[in-house]
């Protein structure tokens, strides 16, 4: 009997106690988890409609931009079957890697000394 209860094991550790007690009851002091990809069955062939939606909606302005829930209800009604969140994994990744590639063009605003230089004619 381990000296934590599970429940607190799980809530430390962020894993179902499923996990916990396969774990447990297997004595093993290691358990890894095998995929490493995740399938995406239900969005694979909606991905080129929802990077659309998603490049649409990153053009609009701020107060004009849609939710998630909105792009899922707007992909829903063109005859997608799958669930929310799926959609909602694939956009925040999708934003990840736009944020990635937008971050290779950065200025930076801060010089080291000697490394710009400003002149003022007057």
């Amino acid at each position: 009997m381990p000296d934590k209860p599970i429940k607190q094991i799980c809530r430390e550790l962020r894993v179902s106690r499923k996990t916990v007690r396969k774990v447990v009851r297997s004595g093993a002091t290691e358990f890894t988890y095998e995929r490493n990809i995740q399938p995406l069955p239900k969005i694979g062939p909606w991905r080129t409609q929802l990077d659309d939606m998603l490049a649409e909606n990153a053009r609009r302005p701020k107060r004009e931009r849609l939710t998630h829930i909105r792009i899922f209800e707007e992909l829903r009604s063109l005859g997608y079957g799958g669930g929310y969140d799926a959609v909602r994994r694939y956009a925040a990744a999708w934003s990840r890697t736009e944020t990635e590639a937008s971050a290779v063009g950065y200025v930076p605003l801060s010089f080291d000394p000697g490394e710009a230089h400003q002149f003022d004619w007057r």
